[in-house]
């Protein structure tokens, strides 16, 4: 029998993995950039700095800015357009609290040493608030132009994140694909903790008992609420299955918020249309099934951003406050 692994907790990373996963319990948070751009792939970036200030005062628990070298007419959204790591940079200058998240950097297209100084980096000047989601990507247009290899991305994936893993430790010494690290040779800064949380997107080719046994949460895609549910227990079954303690789950959700605040949800792209009162019943019935952190996505929200923001934070945020 499946033991209540959530009642034992989540082990602590640092200071964003600890505040915005927690057992029991959802959080929300923001997909960048915040704003309105459904009639295109490119968003403006118009007031970017202040409404990610805007997020952290007003309670949402994490930003979360996205990995897209290129902008791949067949994939339709190039993101906050902004390199991740040069932004989190910026983010972490410009905010004092809210965890800074990525969903999700793809390992196969960048050397794992330069993620892994990066992502270090961004986490010691944010104080812990990194939260490094990683995947093995999804756009086979861009592995030509890196001269990667589409088919090998999931070997690829596994070897760069053993490789950033081993970054952690003073003075590593191993080999793999990506290198040999040897003769003392160190790379600083550590991480604050001397772990990176390292949360494992959908399959990223893996096996379900690697990504169980490797990642420290798994980020999944919106699904119908039982289909969901089903998923999350086998995912909690093979953690428990590998000896380890609890780990989060996290999914996206793309909302349109309409002004009636009964509105019955109608479907979007990866989410609903629909007023206050059916999203808070829906992001308790995401909390129920054992969803951790929901990413709000407001690329197709047709109201006013910051009014939409703070109608959020009055209405849904108190519902789900640490």
């Amino acid at each position: 029998m499946l033991k209540n692994l959530a009642d034992i907790g989540f082990q602590p990373i640092n200071r964003g993995y600890n505040s915005v996963f927690r057992p029991n319990r959802l959080s929300l948070g923001l997909v960048v950039p915040i704003e309105t751009y459904a009639s295109g792939p490119v968003p403006t970036m118009k007031s970017h700095i202040e409404r990610v200030q805007l997020a952290e005062e007003l309670g949402f628990s994490a930003v979360w800015l996205r990995d897209v070298p290129f902008n791949v007419p067949t994939f339709g959204d190039a993101g906050q357009t902004y390199d991740p790591f040069v932004y989190l940079g910026l983010l972490a200058g410009q905010t004092e609290r809210i965890a800074l998240g990525v969903a999700s950097i793809i390992l196969p297209l960048r050397h794992p040493a330069h993620v892994a100084k990066a992502a270090a980096t961004a986490d010691v000047l944010s104080g812990g608030r990194l939260l490094l989601g990683v995947a093995s990507g999804d756009r086979p247009e861009e592995y030509p132009a890196l001269n990667r290899s589409f088919s090998d991305r999931g070997a690829a994936f596994r070897e760069s994140f053993e490789y950033i893993r081993q970054m952690g430790k003073p003075s590593p010494t191993f080999k793999n694909a990506f290198g040999r690290p040897q003769g003392g040779i160190d790379m600083l800064p550590k991480p604050t903790s001397g772990q990176l949380p390292l949360l494992i997107t959908g399959s990223s080719q893996q096996d379900p008992e690697w990504i169980a046994r490797n990642g420290d949460g798994w980020m999944t895609y919106p699904r119908n609420t039982a289909v969901q549910a089903r998923i999350i227990h086998d995912w909690r079954s093979r953690v428990e299955a590998v000896d380890s303690p609890d780990k989060p789950v996290m999914q996206p959700l793309y909302v349109d918020l309409t002004e009636d605040p009964d509105t019955q949800p109608q479907p979007i792209h990866l989410g609903f249309r629909l007023g206050l009162n059916p999203l808070r019943a829906y992001l308790k019935s995401l909390e129920q099934i054992g969803i951790n952190h929901v990413a709000l996505n407001l690329r197709f929200n047709q109201a006013d951003t910051e009014t939409t923001l703070q109608r959020l934070a009055d209405d849904i945020l108190p519902d789900f406050a640490n």
